[in-house]
């Protein structure tokens, strides 16, 4: 069953409300709510400042009780460092000392830690108490009615995060938050809202913090060709590039290139690592594995570049998408584990993919700025194996504000029809999907969590079943709500074009069929969109068309004929009379040869550009292309 937000289900409702057993929208100022009024009466810590903490730390979730990666709890993300600890005694992984907000909360606080884990009211006491005890053992004032400004030093020591880098930069989102306000938009209508308000300069605790991490950075491995905005804290471990064997193909972990010169940088791949900080970065530097550009820490968003993005990461699982990529991992986990990601990892791969996208001219939206889920199979029997991370739990319609291209941008709220394009749009926080079997063998093991898409069955019925991928399920299984079966979820972000619309259902094609969810016109859970709106359909006469995993050259285009690469449609096809969203209308024709370790070698490490024309489309959970010579586009 779907629980609403902590700080919305102590809201009074109108009594007919309630009986007749529905949510209705609400709004609430978080610094004004008795769960942060509270606690900040208890310990004299201004309720601003705490509702600015929960902020930066979780955007005021508490993910039922969920640890993050880096095994934070609660809104105000206290961290368990006795548990960290002793994972890593577990694995004999020594590791750096995690700081321990969460003990030290239970111990200025006197609460119970398990109440302090799972109890959202608890946890903020518990971190107001932090605070507290922070500010009083600096010697400054304490209470209620203190300037924000003098509790900057208590933010940045009681954020938990490991580096003065990171302290800095979560402190000055905290105070930046009291002062230009804050907001959060729920997926039942509802809106928390912080105000903004007058804050004095925090200069004079900022700055012994600011030289802090300004020496650190001094000291840090930057020798390398880094490739990031100005200010953002990124170091360079190299991932190798070695010849490990005898063989002139016994090399890795990746494939020297100059791009975007050739091949051209058209995608930005969201990954999560499904491991730990440690065990991916010595991952990326075995030659015998695979590689990506940049991986991103979750305790503080710190970012370790590995390639420049002008070489050729492997980790796509298709080579014309990492040929066009760049690979950013995020510490994480898709489903087991930890489900959900930090703030200040959305915040520094925000603005590290900010930066890529201007420099590269990679357009800002979900066709160029996608998840590996979103990655096609290059063949048929290559489509099962397909990874589906970031998962259902990254939340895209906060990364793009966060980018600053609100997915909502050019959208309207109306009435959809047939033939309209709409935007899959249901919001994050409260959007309760059925995702089940997070654990393996325990189907209930996902409980109710947030996720970013909308549930798609083949007619207009809640009972009705779900939406297969054939692609998918091969051996003609049905479809599931298991964490890892893509088969029936729209995406936030993604397009379609509407096949049908009855009552509170809409119909889209996808992947070939009728695809049906839930978008009632008093909580649209898709948006028609209003600019730049390109379709394809089957040419005139052209029964079905079909769709492609990459954008291969003709064979006329390969000057060795031993190099020509099949040009192999998937499994799906497209009927004539249904229509799909471009995504792109004239993606690369290319193929990247890079075969062998020497740049020597003849005829190797070369861009194979072919004339045939490619569009690529939404086609369902993932990406896909179809020649131009067999679509109309309008």
């Amino acid at each position: 069953m779907s629980r609403r937000h902590f700080l919305i289900a102590g809201v009074a409702v109108p009594t007919a409300v309630a009986a007749a057993g529905t949510a209705r929208a609400q709004t609430v100022t978080v610094d004004q709510h008795t769960t942060f009024t509270e606690a900040a009466s208890a310990y004299g810590v201004p309720a601003s400042v705490l509702a600015a903490v929960s902020y930066s730390q979780t955007r005021w979730q508490d993910h039922d009780g969920t640890p993050s990666a880096s095994l934070g709890y609660g809104p105000m993300h206290l961290i368990d460092g006795a548990a960290a600890q002793e994972a890593r005694d577990r694995a004999d992984k020594p590791g750096t000392q995690t700081v321990d907000t969460l003990g030290e909360a239970v111990a200025a606080s006197g609460l119970p830690a398990d109440q302090v884990r799972t109890d959202p009211a608890t946890n903020i006491r518990a971190g107001a108490a932090l605070l507290a005890a922070l500010q009083r053992a600096a010697g400054r004032p304490t209470g209620t009615s203190t300037d924000p400004a003098s509790w900057y030093a208590s933010i940045a020591t009681g954020s938990g995060l490991p580096t003065s880098q990171g302290q800095l930069e979560f402190a000055d989102h905290a105070l930046g938050s009291i002062r230009d306000g804050a907001a959060l938009s729920l997926a039942d209508g509802s809106r928390l809202t912080l105000p903004a308000r007058t804050v004095a300069s925090p200069d004079a605790q900022r700055a012994p913090l600011a030289r802090r991490a300004s020496q650190a950075a001094a000291q840090r491995n930057v020798t390398g060709p880094v490739d990031a905005p100005a200010g953002l804290d990124v170091e360079w471990i190299p991932a190798p590039y070695e010849q490990y064997g005898p063989g002139t193909g016994d090399y890795g972990n990746h494939d020297l290139a100059d791009r975007p010169r050739s091949p051209k940088i058209t995608h930005i791949v969201i990954h999560d690592t499904e491991g730990y900080w440690d065990g991916v970065l010595k991952l990326v530097q075995d030659p015998t594995y695979v590689s990506w550009q940049y991986s991103l820490r979750s305790s503080d968003g710190h970012i370790a570049q590995h390639l420049e993005p002008k070489d050729v990461g492997w980790h796509a699982g298709n080579w014309y998408i990492n040929g066009h990529s760049i690979g950013l991992e995020h510490e994480g986990f898709a489903a087991q584990g930890a489900p959900w990601y930090s703030e200040p990892m959305y915040r520094t791969s925000a603005t590290l993919v900010r930066y890529l996208a201007d420099k590269y001219a990679i357009p800002v939206d979900r066709g160029h700025i996608i998840g590996h889920d979103q990655v096609p199979g290059t063949t048929t029997p290559t489509i099962p194996g397909m990874h589906w991370d970031p998962g259902p739990f990254w939340d895209w319609e906060h990364y793009f504000d966060l980018l600053k291209a609100p997915l909502a941008k050019h959208t309207r709220s109306r009435a959809v029809r047939a033939g309209d394009v709409v935007r899959i749009l249901p919001g994050f926080v409260g959007n309760k999907q059925p995702v089940t079997s997070c654990e393996a063998g325990d189907p209930a093991s996902c409980g109710s969590k947030d996720t970013n898409f909308v549930t798609l069955r083949v007619s207009p019925a809640a009972d009705a079943a779900l939406v297969n991928d054939i692609g998918l399920h091969q051996k003609g299984q049905p479809a599931s709500t298991e964490v890892s079966d893509i088969s029936a979820r729209a995406t936030a972000g993604t397009e379609f074009v509407v096949a049908e619309v009855q009552g509170d259902w809409t119909a889209i094609w996808y992947l070939g069929l009728k695809a049906w969810f839930l978008n009632p016109a008093s909580r649209p859970t898709a948006y028609a969109v209003t600019t730049g709106v390109q379709v394809a359909r089957p040419k005139a006469g052209k029964a079905t068309i079909p769709v492609y995993g990459r954008c291969y050259p003709e064979a006329s285009a390969y000057a060795d004929p031993a190099d020509v690469q099949a040009v192999s449609p998937l499994i799906y096809t497209i009927p004539a009379g249904q229509a799909y969203y471009v995504m792109d209308a004239a993606p690369p024709t290319d193929y990247y040869k890079a075969k062998t370790f020497s740049l020597d070698t003849p005829n190797d490490h070369i861009d194979i550009v072919g004339q045939d024309k490619y569009v690529q489309i939404s086609l369902g959970h993932r990406i896909a292309f179809v020649r131009a010579a067999d679509v109309d586009l309008a």
